[in-house]
């Protein structure tokens, strides 16, 4: 589809990228640029530089839309904090705001598959396990963004395929830690509900709709109950039988109980105290606390812990202070 446009003489003088970026609407500076290097630009019928001055009364035709290059992993530079390593596998230990791998939910065309756990670990490693493919090579399992905690690696391909047999067959003990908004009961539970994509809100997965639904197992423990100005809490371990996309997070929901900050599956923006004080956390409070499995190689139990994210262990203590 080609979309003509007259410039004004009031805008003689503007770069062409900038003044089109304009008129474009939900299109960036970054991908008109991209649309200019493909020569989908004409101007007066010829293909113009990016940085040309207009002189305004020309004619611009835009002929379709931009195609950006296909995502990949590449090596960057990013510290890891490594829990476990040897020459089969490594545990790492996500910051939440990191993604695993490059994927939909890539941002800007400037980041586009930047600075993702993928990158780093080429950075360390130089190879991983190719059973991934080219996007999500070493990748056996994910957390999602804004969730930190225990990662496993795959560093050949024969290691990621007993992962991966592990993980299917639930051979692999996944623990988590999240806050929940309200006081959940009872003590302890499960939540069987198994799981589909929200065909309304298609970033959102569900558990009230039968058709391509998955079964999902979560077993949670409350660790214990908070009573603060910001309201009630519960601070939980959940372990998860099965590993699908936002299972916590949906499951937690559908009790009522959302994950603080994940304002996807119903947590407030932000929390505001009986004084008028005003209390956010820029993540979602989930974190993948333990991991237990029998190295597939060696066949050595491993169990491994990490803590609490430094800014989580400050959120909670925010709450406690405000009892």
């Amino acid at each position: 589809m080609t979309r003509t446009y007259t410039v004004p003489t009031e805008d003689a003088g503007k770069r062409l990228d900038a003044w089109l970026a304009a008129q474009l609407e939900g299109v960036s500076r970054e991908r008109v640029q991209l649309l200019l290097e493909q020569e989908k630009v004409r101007l007066d019928g010829k293909t113009p530089r990016a940085s040309l001055r207009l002189r305004g009364g020309e004619t611009v035709d835009v002929l379709g839309d931009p195609v950006p290059p296909p995502l990949k992993a590449f090596a960057e530079d990013i510290p890891l904090r490594v829990v476990y390593e040897d020459k089969d596998l490594s545990v790492i230990d996500k910051p939440a705001g990191m993604m695993v791998h490059a994927g939909a939910g890539a941002a800007g065309d400037e980041q586009r598959g930047a600075g993702t756990l993928v990158n780093a670990l080429l950075h360390r490693y130089r190879t991983l396990s190719s059973t991934g493919g080219e996007l999500r090579p070493g990748i056996v399992h994910r957390l999602d963004k804004q969730t930190s905690g225990l990662i496993v690696v795959a560093r050949n391909d024969a290691t990621h395929l007993k992962l991966a047999q592990m993980f299917s067959g639930r051979a692999m003990k996944k623990t988590y830690i999240a806050l929940v908004h309200g006081h959940l009961k009872p003590d302890r539970g499960t939540v069987n509900a198994p799981i589909a994509r929200d065909l309304v809100r298609r970033t959102r997965m569900t558990t009230r709709r039968e058709e391509g639904a998955r079964t999902a197992v979560s077993h949670y423990t409350v660790d214990r109950r908070i009573t603060s100005s910001w309201g009630q809490f519960s601070l939980v371990r959940v372990r998860i039988e099965t590993g699908r996309t936002h299972q916590i997070r949906v499951h937690l929901s559908s009790l009522g109980h959302p994950v603080v900050g994940d304002t996807l599956y119903g947590a407030p923006g932000r929390m505001k105290s009986v004084d008028g004080e005003h209390l956010k956390l820029d993540r979602n409070f989930l974190h993948a606390a333990e991991l237990e499995f029998t190295h597939p190689t060696t066949g050595k139990a491993l169990a491994l812990k990490v803590e609490l994210p430094d800014e989580l262990s400050e959120f909670l203590r925010k709450l406690d202070a405000g009892d």
